[in-house]
């Protein structure tokens, strides 16, 4: 018995000892390739990368650059605005480029030669509505890449208007979807984008007006390559840009944009490779429905310009997501917090949470206030908060320092103390062992006494067979228990002797 036990406790010793790997998160998936020289799989909420190839590879773009020619025209037109076809607009392209028969001298709606742009993808309404804009190609070409850097376009470059072959005319598949992440925001872009097919105004070469299709095949029910839930993109050729192809695509909470360039005949089978990757592998969930660090957060200090009570409630925006794997759990996620807004901040946004995961990009939720105030003082709306009154008993105190002077965080809660889990274990263990020990010295300690009582009865029962009274056996137990040998303190050595052996 001696020996179980310091077996056992030699075993409790070396689990909690030895270092046990606990439940790791799952990885990033990566299980998907595609033939086109550069792909890249955004999600479109987040801006969440879940897979590329060369994404900062600059390649040709070909059509596909008419979703920003589309996106700038949006901004900058009011759609009923008439467009004057001249005779460069229409002669100042690749001869058998795409085209929607529209000749010099004709006139259009915007409407309509946006119909003509992304439907046909025709150049001569490209060049028109450029012109209509910016007055020349060239000048619209710098508000191309004006608004490409406000994007966070890095390693693009445009030209034209319509991607026609340019030697200083390209992009990358990461800076074409963040293109297309903006575009598809806009409604209207997303009616003429989406639409089928649509009959044009007349015009010189079509008298009763002509049709132009959508170009985009994965768009239409009837085509061997429809993907169930896409509903916008571009597609694009020409011989040095080889098959360009830009598609989104949405299937319940998730909606994904794929960019394929360089292309070898292979732009949607690549395109649907990403799409069934991306909606089987990650999943998106609302910030606000699981988020439980930074609920709240109390300062008494002015955020950005902005004065506050001296205790803010903060609110989560509700259309903050996360995207991580399917198996993946939120709480695997890592998050940060900081007073850095960009340009798509709320107004009354004063933090934002991003999210990573397994060392990438998973999301990011504001934090806003109802209960902050911009500074109706245009001169001070972005400097800190002055003391309303200087009396001399505070004249020589020190103000205390904005947020956005000292750059510091509020702290996180602190997290619960945890052990380790071979030591948890080891603790489990030992208590039951040690549980179970018990157990047996008082079965053993009650089955000992029952055998005493036993050896006593018979003891009384045999004196009583030869003439002796209880009272004497008692006597005689007290005698021998006043000799050394059967003194308390030996009793008991002796008692511990055989429980032990």
């Amino acid at each position: 018995m001696k020996s179980l036990r310091l077996l056992i406790l030699c075993l409790c010793v070396s689990l909690a000892l030895a270092p046990i790997t606990a439940l790791a998160a799952v990885s990033w998936p990566s299980g998907v390739s595609i033939e086109a020289d550069g792909g890249v799989l955004m999600d479109a909420d987040t801006g969440t990368i879940l897979y590329n190839k060369n994404m900062d590879e600059a390649y040709y773009p070909a059509s596909i650059t008419k979703i920003l020619t589309a996106l700038l025209v949006l901004e900058h037109c009011d759609l009923d605005e008439i467009v004057e076809f001249s005779h460069d607009d229409v002669y100042n392209v690749e001869a058998g480029s795409s085209s929607a028969g529209i000749d010099e001298g004709d006139r259009l709606t915007v409407r309509d030669c946006l119909y003509a742009l992304m439907l046909a993808s025709a150049n001569e309404s490209a060049n028109a509505l450029a012109c209509h804009v910016s007055g020349s190609r060239e000048a619209f070409a710098e508000l191309m890449n004006e608004k490409a850097e406000s994007l966070g376009c890095r390693g693009s470059h445009f030209s034209n208007p319509s991607g026609l072959n340019a030697e200083d005319h390209y992009t990358t598949t990461y800076d074409m979807a963040l293109i297309t992440r903006e575009a598809i925001k806009n409604p209207v872009f997303l009616e003429i984008n989406g639409t089928r097919s649509y009959q044009l105004a007349p015009t010189k070469r079509s008298p009763e007006g002509g049709y132009v299709a959508n170009h985009h095949k994965m768009l239409s029910k009837n085509e061997s390559v429809y993907y169930p839930g896409a509903f916008a993109g571009k597609t694009g050729y020409t011989s040095l840009a080889g098959n360009t192809l830009v598609t989104c695509a949405k299937q319940g909470e998730m909606t994904l944009i794929a960019v394929v360039l360089n292309g070898h005949q292979s732009h949607y089978t690549d395109t649907k490779a990403l799409f069934d990757f991306g909606f089987s592998s990650f999943q998106s969930l609302k910030a606000v429905n699981y988020e439980t660090t930074y609920h709240s957060l109390e300062n008494d200090m002015t955020i950005g310009g902005m004065t506050s009570q001296d205790s803010i409630s903060l609110e989560l925006d509700g259309n903050g997501r996360v995207v991580i794997p399917k198996e993946a759990d939120f709480t695997d996620t890592q998050s940060e917090l900081s007073y850095e807004l960009d340009s798509q901040a709320p107004e009354d946004a004063i933090a934002v949470i991003r999210y990573t995961y397994d060392g990438h990009s998973a999301g990011q939720v504001y934090l806003r206030s109802p209960g902050l105030k911009m500074s109706t003082d245009p001169a001070t709306a972005n400097q800190p908060a002055k003391e309303e009154q200087t009396s001399p008993e505070t004249a020589g105190q020190t103000q205390a320092p904005s947020i956005s002077e000292s750059q510091e965080t509020p702290r996180k809660p602190a997290a619960p103390i945890s052990l380790p889990w071979g030591i948890l274990i080891g603790i489990i263990i030992l208590l039951a062992v040690s549980g179970l020990g018990a157990l047996i010295f008082f079965y053993r300690r009650k089955k000992e006494e029952e055998a005493i009582q036993l050896r006593r009865q018979r003891r009384l029962e045999r004196l009583e067979d030869i003439g002796y009274s209880s009272a004497d056996f008692d006597r005689l137990v007290a005698q021998r228990r006043g000799t050394s040998a059967y003194s308390p303190k030996k009793r008991r050595r002796r008692r511990g002797r055989r429980f032990f052996r």
